[in-house]
C-alpha cells in the first residue's frame, strides 16, 4: 500500500508541475527533468490486478485469509477483507454500491467477503477475476452446525459472541433430531448453501434445482480463474501460486511453517461429530444438487492440475451413494434397549479433518 501511494503522489506532483509551470520556477542548480521529459511513465500493473474471493462459509476461508494478510504485507498488494459475514444477498442498489467500492480500491487488490457472485458486467463495471474454495457439502454443513453452537479453539466463549441469542435447547439440539425431524436449519433451502455463492444474486439462485446448478457451473467456467477443493488445499495453494504469482508467491512456505500451523490450528471447530447413517442418507438426498456441483468443481480442479503436471488420485467423495451403501453393510445390528453403544466412531471422525 505504501508503494502504491508513493507512485500516486509522484504522478500527481508531476501532473501539477507540467500543467501549471508558473507555480514553480527552477532556481539555478535545480533539476529540470520534468520540464524536459514530462511525467514518469505510469507503473505497469501485473494482470490480473483486481481479484475477488467471495469466500464460502466454513470452507477454509479463515485459513486462507490469515495467509493473505501475510502475503499482502510481503508482496505489497491491497487486501480488503470485509467484516460483514451475514449478508450474502444484496438488493440491486447494494450490488452497485459494493461493486463501485470494490472497483475503486487501489490496484493491485484482493477483495474478500462472504457474498454471492456479483455480475459486474451487468452494470457496465469492469469484471474482476474470481477465485474460491469449496468442500464436501456434508462436511461443510457439519462444520457450520457445530461452529455456530460451540465455536472453535480460539476461545471458549467464541460461540456465545457469534450466536448470543441462541437458547440452550437449540444450542444442544442433537444433530440427528435436527435432520430426521426436518428442522429448518437441517433442511432445504438452508442446506442449499454452496451453489448460490456461484449462481449469483438472482432470486432463483436460492431455490434448489437444476436452473441454479447450471447457472453456477456457467459462472465458474466464465468468471473464475480457479475454484479449488479444501480436501486438497496444498494443491489449491500451489495452483494459486502458479496462476497469481504477484499475490501468492511463497504461500506454501508460509502454510507449512511451524508458526503458521500453530495459528491455523486455532480455527478448528470443537465438539464436531458424525450423524447416524440414517441421518446421513437423508441429508445426502437433500443435498444432491450440492454434490453434483461439488463433483463438477472437483473434476475441473483435477483437470487444471493435470494440465500443469500435478497428479490427482481419483477418490470418491466422503459422502457418496456408494459410501453410504458400504457403510450400511458395516453397520452393526441394533443393540438391546438396556445396552449402551460406547464408541467414538474413529473411522467416521477421521473424515472430518478440516476446520
Amino acid at each position: 500500500m505504501t508503494t502504491g501511494r508513493l507512485f500516486t503522489d509522484k504522478d500527481r506532483l508531476a501532473r501539477q508541475l507540467v500543467s501549471c509551470p508558473h507555480v514553480h520556477k527552477p532556481r539555478r542548480g535545480e533539476s529540470t527533468y520534468l520540464d524536459d521529459h514530462g511525467p514518469p511513465a505510469p507503473r505497469v500493473l501485473p494482470f490480473p490486478s483486481q481479484v475477488v474471493y467471495n469466500r464460502v462459509g466454513k470452507c477454509g476461508s479463515r485459513t486462507v485469509v490469515i495467509l493473505l494478510r501475510l502475503l499482502a504485507e510481503k508482496h505489497q498488494f491491497n487486501l480488503v477483507s470485509s467484516d460483514i459475514h451475514n449478508k450474502t444477498r444484496l438488493t440491486k442498489h447494494e450490488q452497485v454500491d459494493l461493486m463501485k467500492n470494490i472497483s475503486n480500491i487501489p490496484q493491485p487488490f484482493l477483495y474478500t467477503r462472504h457474498v454471492h457472485f456479483l455480475n459486474f458486467t451487468r452494470f457496465r463495471i469492469e469484471q474482476p477475476v474470481y477465485i474460491n474454495i469449496i468442500r464436501d457439502p456434508i462436511n461443510r454443513f457439519l462444520s457450520n452446525y457445530f461452529f455456530r453452537r460451540f465455536g472453535d479453539w480460539r476461545g471458549e466463549q467464541n460461540h456465545l459472541i457469534r450466536t448470543p441469542g441462541m437458547k440452550d435447547d437449540e444450542r444442544y439440539l442433537d444433530i440427528n433430531v435436527c435432520i430426521l425431524e426436518n428442522y429448518p436449519e437441517c433442511s432445504n433451502p438452508r442446506v442449499f448453501y454452496i451453489i448460490p455463492y456461484f449462481c449469483g444474486q438472482h432470486p432463483q439462485c436460492r431455490e434448489p434445482g437444476v436452473w441454479a446448478l447450471e447457472r453456477a457451473k456457467q459462472n465458474v467456467l466464465e468468471n473464475y480463474l480457479l475454484v479449488g477443493i479444501l480436501e486438497e488445499l496444498e494443491d489449491v495453494l500451489l495452483l494459486l501460486e502458479r496462476l497469481l504469482p504477484h499475490y501468492f508467491t511463497g504461500v506454501l512456505n508460509i502454510y507449512k511453517s511451524p508458526d503458521y500451523r500453530k495459528m491455523g490450528n486455532m480455527t478448528g471447530t470443537v465438539r464436531k461429530h458424525t450423524p447416524t447413517l440414517e441421518a446421513l442418507q437423508v441429508l445426502y438426498h437433500r443435498m444432491r444438487y450440492e454434490y453434483e456441483f461439488y463433483n463438477f468443481i472437483r473434476d475441473q480442479f483435477h483437470l487444471m492440475k493435470k494440465k500443469i503436471g500435478l497428479k490427482s488420485v481419483s477418490q470418491p467423495t466422503a459422502y457418496s451413494p456408494a459410501f453410504l451403501q458400504e457403510l450400511a453393510l458395516r453397520t452393526p445390528e441394533p443393540l438391546d434397549e438396556d445396552e449402551e453403544l460406547d464408541t467414538d466412531l474413529e473411522d467416521a471422525n477421521s473424515w472430518l479433518v478440516h476446520p
